[in-house]
């Protein structure tokens, strides 16, 4: 499918995307939990929508990982949106405002982070879509390192309570150029096998629920209206 119709994608919600993906057999329907919109604002009606480009971090530790011999920022693509997969147990930032200065300058979208971020104000006043589990005073050094780019990351749910993975909820996998589309209510990954289906079953759904909100303001109740519409 060409960019332009993948692009189409921007026109729904993330939760139409999701509820198409779960249609789809994807059990997760494609979403990464926990990730929320830091920048431009939280009150911002930003809907992020584009191609993947990935990155992997790594505990700084971790000796055996490959290095980069570039900044990951130095290689991100003209309308890309960075993804960051970073060790679910650190505390420190993986970006930061200088990262998106240099990402915004090379025509990325935005950057998704399965971690923290910092420099809150300076995304916020750059008008720069950052969407992250968390924020922190700390810098990447001596916490963590970018080991890989434009890798399969296989992004697991992560309790801060209980120090574990997600259970039963599964792993989101994330092929660079996939698309995501990250608004208020959250994140979701599409794959680019499937993009087509879900443009036509997120239309589809948007069209029933829009006769289901029909009825229900009518005064229908809204198990009625499901059965009518939904034929549930």
């Amino acid at each position: 499918m060409s960019s332009s119709s993948a692009s189409s994608l921007s026109n729904f919600s993330s939760c139409e995307i999701s509820d198409a993906l779960i249609k789809l057999g994807l059990p997760h329907g494609g979403h990464i939990p926990d990730i929320q919109m830091y920048s431009p604002s939280q009150t911002s009606d930003t809907r992020l929508c584009g191609p993947a480009y990935t990155v992997q971090m790594v505990l700084a530790s971790e000796k055996s990982a490959p290095k980069l011999p570039n900044h990951f920022v130095d290689t991100v693509p003209d309308g890309s949106v960075v993804v960051i997969d970073a060790p679910p147990e650190v505390k420190n930032a993986v970006w930061g405002g200088l990262m998106t200065a240099g990402a915004q300058a090379r025509g990325a979208l935005g950057v998704i982070i399965s971690g923290r971020c910092r420099d809150l104000a300076e995304h916020r006043s750059a008008n720069f879509p950052v969407f992250a589990k968390g924020h922190s005073t700390l810098g990447q050094s001596p916490f963590t390192r970018p080991s890989a780019i434009n890798v399969p990351l296989s992004i697991k749910a992560w309790s801060p309570l209980t120090g574990s993975d997600g259970g039963s909820f599964p792993p989101v996998d994330v092929h660079p150029g996939d698309w995501m589309v990250a608004d208020e209510d959250g994140v979701v990954c599409v794959p680019q096998d499937l993009i087509s289906k879900v443009l036509e079953l997120a239309a589809k759904g948007r069209e029933v629920d829009e006769k289901c909100m029909q009825d229900i303001r009518l005064g229908m109740g809204v198990q009625a209206s499901f059965k009518k519409h939904r034929g549930k």
